[in-house]
This record gives C-alpha cells, structure tokens and sequence, in this order.
C-alpha cells in the first residue's frame, strides 16, 4: 500500500485537513478491509478498478467514483475488485458545509455522488479533470480551484461550533461538552441543532471519536504499550470503558486491533495522519 498525503492551499487551510493518494496493487484475494469513524467529510475520486461497500455480510454497492464520503458513526466494510488508485481530500470537521447548503446529518453513513450535490455538469467536469490530470500536484490544482470558487466569502460556521470542535481537538476529546458550555442545556440543544446541519454528527459523538483516534495513535505508535496505560492517558474512566467504546467505533477489541488484516488500512492512515 502506498498512501500520501498533501497540504493545502493556504486559504483552504482553514477547512481541508489534506489531500491524499492511495495505491495498491490488484489482488483478487484482497481481503475487506474495516473503515472507522474519523470525525472529517471527505470528497473522494476513484481512478483505479471500483471499490465495493458492504451494506451487510455479504451484499455491496460499487461505491460512486467521485463521491463525497459522510461521517462515519460506525465501522463499515470496503473491498477493493482489482487496482486501487483514490484521490481524495479530507475535511475538518467543521470544513465541508463551508461548500454546500445540504445539512450534513444526511450525508452521514454514506457515499454520494457528487453530482447529487453540485450542478450535474459541474460536478461530471470535475470528475473528467481530475481523470485526465498528469500528477496528483495537478489534480490537487484542479481540485482547489474548484473549492475556492465555491467558497463564500462569509462562513457558514457558526463560532460556537467552531470553538467547541478546537476544544475537543486540542483535549483530544477529553473535555465534556456540558463543561465547554458552562452547564447551560438551553446552549447544549442549540449546538446540538448546529452540530447536525454543519458537522454532520453531534458534540457527544464527534469528541468520543476524537478521544478514539488520539488513542489509536498511541497503540499505534508505541505497540509496547499497555492498555491500561493507554487508556490512563486519553483519560478514559476505566479499561472496560475504553475498550467498550473501541469496540464501538472499530468492531474490534484493542488487543486483536493490530493483528487483524481487515485493520490495515485503517491503521496504515491512521499512524501517518
């Protein structure tokens, strides 16, 4: 597997956490490999052979080939038919309503094609560009002129939202959301509400996935260590509840996580990003 990532332009950088190329050879014993929630939206284009979603143990639909992925709330199984070559850029959580008026919550938990959200012609140009583009360096040109002429000049975000999310990020997911807003409910029903149009899931959900991620890069990076102490440093109440929202989030038990070859992807982003 050979997965790269990129900056953005500055003034994207406020909203694109990267863009980034996968590619891996055909193999038709390729096993599924298992997708866990990450907390970005994420526009994807598939140049290589398709790419099945499973919808349960054994029915799938080929994934659309320029698609923009939702949050992701649970785990979920992708499996490649051949050659795996994908584009894509991945936005903060807080990024991609900056591009469309669709409230998010309905692009949770699935793939849409991006002509069901931009102007059809619009969207199918973009597609045959990125197609047709010598180098990633010019799909990622092609690709950002296509976003800052979609940006407005005025955010869509809200301040609340996006101070809530830096806090999350910077405590790794740690501080709990009635203490961010001070213990006022009338506030937490309004966040929730803007949560759900703008980030796609809500406060409660998208810190547990914070949480979640600082600690897989801390079972990832230093595979010697233990859980308990993981689950000490990202400040879980106890290992059971570590390893119950683990297992929520990935459908796997922190100790099979590294061994278990329908994680290689997962772990493979992961540890870089």
């Amino acid at each position: 597997m050979n997965y790269q990532t990129y900056q953005p332009h500055s003034d994207l950088a406020p909203l694109v956490n990267c863009y980034w190329t996968l590619e891996v050879p055909g193999d038709m014993e390729a096993p599924k490999q298992r997708m866990i929630p990450d907390g970005c939206i994420e526009m994807c284009f598939i140049l290589g052979d398709d790419i099945k979603r499973f919808t349960s143990e054994s029915t799938f639909a080929l994934q659309p080939r320029a698609m923009v992925i939702g949050q992701i709330t649970k785990p979920y199984y992708v499996q490649p038919t051949g050659y795996v070559n994908a584009f894509s850029v991945r936005f903060y959580p807080y990024g991609f309503a900056n591009f469309i008026s669709k409230p998010l919550r309905q692009l949770a938990d699935k793939d849409t094609p991006l002509t069901d959200l931009f102007d059809e012609k619009e969207a199918k140009a973009l597609e045959q560009a990125i197609i047709e583009a010598a180098n990633t360096e010019a799909r990622i040109a092609v690709l950002e002129k296509f976003l800052l002429g979609k940006l407005s000049d005025q955010s869509v975000i809200d301040t609340i939202v996006k101070s809530t999310i830096d806090v999350l990020s910077q405590t790794k997911g740690k501080e709990a959301i009635n203490s961010i807003l001070k213990d006022a409910p009338s506030k937490r029903r309004n966040l929730e509400r803007k949560f759900s149009n703008q980030v796609g899931i809500s406060p409660k959900q998208l810190g547990k996935i914070i949480r979640l991620q600082a600690a897989l890069k801390l079972i990832l990076n230093n595979t010697n260590q233990k859980l308990t102490q993981v689950a000490y440093e990202s400040e879980y109440y106890d290992q059971a509840h570590f390893i119950k929202d683990f297992k929520e989030f990935t459908g796997t038990n922190p100790k099979e996580y590294l061994s278990d070859d329908q994680m290689m992807l997962s772990s493979l982003i992961y540890s870089k990003d």
